[in-house]
């Protein structure tokens, strides 16, 4: 029998985190051959170390691929449906042939039920790596990818492009093990803004 001055423990919050590429799948290969599959890998490995150490796991994170796999696009949206995800976010390095530089965020550009919620994760998550690490923001944007087609209807769903493997700052600065884990926590740090202004 609980009483009015029992504690109730919400439910965690699910985040699926998606390093994209993997495998034979390299991604954008950059500068000193960087490569996209390896940096976003990275990037998620230490959201779920900094989930743990700073947050004491009070978000409940999983990855779609945990080693140098590929998993295709529709298992790894299939995995963020059986799992009831609240939120799946797909991580991506960029490249040009110019001298492109920064963070940009796409939300899916058709209409779906989570679309003002994925803007606003979007935000959380870009200004906490403004702010923080002083990255370049592109800004939110719009775009057809199909893990974002297929997981748009039961949550919000981002695809963050990390930054652009291709600029020679950028390339390097993912080459460092500090700025993996910096860029990690902005992005966790985003995530769990996000989840607190939605409770």
């Amino acid at each position: 029998m609980c009483f009015s001055f029992c504690q109730v423990e919400l439910p965690k919050k699910i985040v699926v985190i998606d390093p994209g590429h993997g495998g034979k799948d390299t991604g954008a290969i950059g500068v000193h051959g960087v490569l996209e599959k390896e940096v976003v890998l990275k990037i998620a490995k230490e959201i779920l170390n900094h989930n743990h150490l700073i947050l004491d796991d009070r978000i409940e994170v999983y990855l779609t691929r945990y080693k140098d796999t590929l998993i295709s696009l529709s298992d790894r949206a299939m995995l963020a449906s059986e799992l009831k995800s609240d939120l799946f976010i797909s991580l991506h390095c960029n490249a040009a042939i110019t001298g492109a530089s920064g963070m940009e965020i796409f939300v899916a550009d058709k209409d779906n039920p989570h679309m003002e919620s994925s803007v606003q994760l979007a935000t959380s998550v870009l200004g906490e790596s403004g702010r923080k690490l002083g990255i370049r923001e592109r800004g939110v944007k719009v775009g057809n990818f199909q893990v974002q087609r297929e997981t748009m209807d039961f949550c919000p769903t981002i695809l963050i492009e990390t930054g652009f493997v291709t600029h020679v700052d950028e390339g390097d600065y993912y080459q460092k093990p500090r700025n993996i884990k910096a860029v990690a926590l902005a992005i966790l740090l985003g995530i769990y803004n996000y989840l607190k202004s939605e409770d």
